[in-house]
């Protein structure tokens, strides 16, 4: 009983500051919803918000095809929220997962129009691997250059984010392009489509998303490449003096960021939108920092983090159904999340939560100064 209450107080010392900036965002968001009905001439309604939370609600849980709908959202959000996760521990802010999940959407789109044909198995399997390569040769290149030039990763994986979409968009237009369709797109992906387990959408991806947190909390706390990524994360000096080579640890670490980041996108693509287009938005790799910085970047944190941003954007279409609440709404509490994890001494003084110096799991990765030298 002792070392179960224990445990329980370490776990709520780690999860008061996201649960309190979610309390804080829910009720700004409050106070905008009812300021917004009342400057649209819809009259002044306090229980607005309550109503618009309860309709949330109802669409993300209230029922098993709302359930499905949100396991479906969060998955992606998982595998991208691991991602960057997953460089925090390393020291890195891989900001490029936006980038990464473009990548591994189109390469799985690409080879799944290809093995349409195909049976189910080696189609899934060579369009899973084909996204998840393609996220991890995008992650592996702003990792080497992190590594040898010191070429802050930050820079390199925005850049990288404009060039991805781009190349991209000229590739589905002019290199991929499938016949017969008015706008450019791929062609349709057939037996590459993950299977259906439970319901009308329940795909495959979802079960290999939940097996994705499980694993990476292995590898991070049960092997030798965990402990050296760790190690470099704290200190790359003190590991390059116990013999691990930084250079090749961050380069490894970002390729298998970019690798998750990558199979976010070819989950979402095999399993929700069937085809690869110009524009197609990569949403979930900007949410994905969200989902890390809540889950205070630990694998369990980040899945009850996706499940939460999953539940939003599943229940927000019913929300604005029955209380013509906007949409957006969902996006401004998202960012009121961040703001108030960013800057959690707001949520310190509002709730008279004292500092401690585990709070802040992966901070020192998002404020570190920029243009540091090579750990090469």
């Amino acid at each position: 009983m002792t070392a179960l209450r224990t445990r329980l107080a370490a776990w709520w010392r780690v999860a008061t500051l996201p649960i309190l900036a979610i309390v804080l965002a829910l009720a700004i968001a409050a106070v905008i919803i009812v300021m917004s009905s009342v400057f649209t001439g819809a009259g002044f309604f306090p229980l607005l918000p309550l109503v618009a939370y309860g309709s949330l609600l109802a669409g993300a849980f209230g029922g098993g095809v709302a359930i499905t709908n949100t396991l479906v959202a969060a998955a992606p959000l998982m595998l991208g929220g691991l991602a960057i996760g997953l460089g925090f521990k390393a020291g890195l802010f891989n900001i490029g997962v936006a980038g990464q999940f473009l990548a591994g959407a189109f390469a799985a789109a690409v080879v799944g129009a290809r093995l349409a044909e195909a049976p189910v198995v080696l189609a899934v399997t060579a369009s899973m691997f084909a996204g998840a390569l393609a996220g991890a040769v995008l992650g592996a290149i702003p990792g080497f250059l992190k590594a040898r030039t010191g070429a802050h990763e930050v820079v390199t994986t925005i850049m990288l984010n404009n060039a991805a979409a781009l190349l991209l968009a000229w590739a589905v237009t002019d290199l991929v392009r499938a016949p017969g369709f008015t706008f450019p797109r791929t062609g349709d992906i057939g037996n590459a489509a993950l299977p259906v387990l439970l319901g009308r959408n329940l795909h495959l991806g979802v079960p290999l998303a939940f097996i994705g947190v499980f694993v990476l909390r292995w590898l991070l706390d049960r092997t030798t490449l965990g402990f050296e990524i760790r190690t470099v994360g704290a200190n790359p000096n003190a590991a390059r003096y116990a013999g691990v080579s930084p250079l090749v640890i961050v380069t490894l670490t970002m390729a298998l960021s970019g690798l998750l980041g990558g199979l976010a996108g070819a989950i979402q693509m095999l399993g929700v939108i069937g085809f690869y287009a110009s524009g197609i938005s990569a949403f979930v790799g900007f949410d994905s920092i969200a989902v890390a910085l809540l889950g205070r970047t630990d694998p369990i944190g980040i899945l009850f983090a996706a499940l939460l941003f999953g539940a939003f954007r599943a229940g927000a279409p019913l929300m604005q159904i029955e209380t013509d609440v906007p949409i957006e709404i969902i996006d401004i509490i998202q960012a009121l999340i961040i703001l108030f994890l960013a800057a959690d001494l707001i949520v310190r003084r509002v709730f008279r939560v004292r500092s401690r110096p585990t709070d802040t799991p992966g901070a020192t990765t998002v404020t570190r100064a920029w243009g540091k030298e090579s750990v090469a």
